[in-house]
């Protein structure tokens, strides 16, 4: 990041909506830009209702060929369950391959001891799919996921000959209930918010409810952390999004710096009108 697209934060009010236990990294970035951070968490995470699943996938690890990883929320479940069973984590993975949606998921994969076989270079699960083809043919892939995970990816690998197990490792649920005006105010003369998820982007919405909601939008750029929450941005009738250009921390501050540096001179590159 140049310069003045780093001076560009300072000062700037850049509400987080994703959960406070994802934060710490971006939080810190945008700390060290100037920018003035506040943590507004849209999304909380449970274990599943039922864990016998995900223990026996794990418990059976060796008899997949693939595990796709499209979330570090993914990870972490996995990190957890076989903490629970007493497995160690690389000897589990040893024997299968690992793809991830994008390089954050990598990065967190990598640093958990494991080593990741493919990033998909479009960051969706259907992309990492696609990308595989000729790798998930007739091969046994293991999914696990959230409870509110999209079925797109399981109907692309099926549809590319993949013998799919999904399993939920996590719920992804609402925050706990919050006061609407309480919600408002935190929101309140935000420079920006970023969404890194789909339930973030419906979660806020509800919370606010849809008038408020586009206010704010106008008022705040909005940011999206991939192109799925892009998507559900421009599903709720968003008309203003700022796109980064990968997932990472790096990549999402960049993107900010770049927009306030440009603000004011025309659409900065990373947004997209309606």
């Amino acid at each position: 990041m140049g310069e003045q697209a780093s001076n560009a934060l300072k000062g700037k009010r850049v509400v987080v909506t994703r959960a406070a236990e994802q934060s710490e990294q971006l939080v810190k970035e945008l700390k060290d830009r100037g920018a003035v951070p506040v943590l507004l968490p849209m999304v909380a995470f449970a274990p599943p209702d039922d864990s016998a699943p995900l223990d026996q996938a794990i418990r059976q690890l060796s008899a997949y060929d693939w595990v796709f990883v499209t979330s570090q929320n993914a990870l972490r479940a996995l990190r957890e369950r076989c903490g629970l069973l007493k497995f160690n984590l690389p000897e589990t993975f040893s024997g299968v391959k690992i793809a991830a949606v994008g390089p954050a998921t990598s990065e967190a994969v990598e640093n958990a001891g494991l080593r990741v076989a493919y990033v998909a270079s479009k960051h969706t699960g259907v992309a990492l799919a696609g990308e595989l083809a000729n790798e998930v043919r007739g091969k046994r892939v293991l999914l696990p996921r959230s409870d509110r995970a999209n079925p797109e990816l399981v109907e692309e690998l099926k549809r590319l000959g993949a013998d799919v197990t999904e399993v939920c490792a996590y719920k992804t649920i609402p925050p706990e209930k919050r006061d609407m005006d309480a919600a408002a105010k935190t929101a309140e003369g935000a420079d920006a918010v970023l969404f890194f998820s789909p339930s973030a982007v419906h979660h806020l919405q509800e919370l606010l409810g849809n008038e408020k909601f586009l206010k704010l939008s106008r008022r705040s750029v909005f940011a999206a952390i991939g192109p799925v929450t892009e998507e559900a941005l421009r599903r709720a009738s968003v008309e203003r999004v700022l796109v980064a250009r990968d997932t990472s921390v790096t990549a999402v501050v960049e993107a900010l710096g770049d927009y306030f540096v440009q603000e004011g001179a025309g659409l900065s590159a990373g947004v997209k009108p309606r």
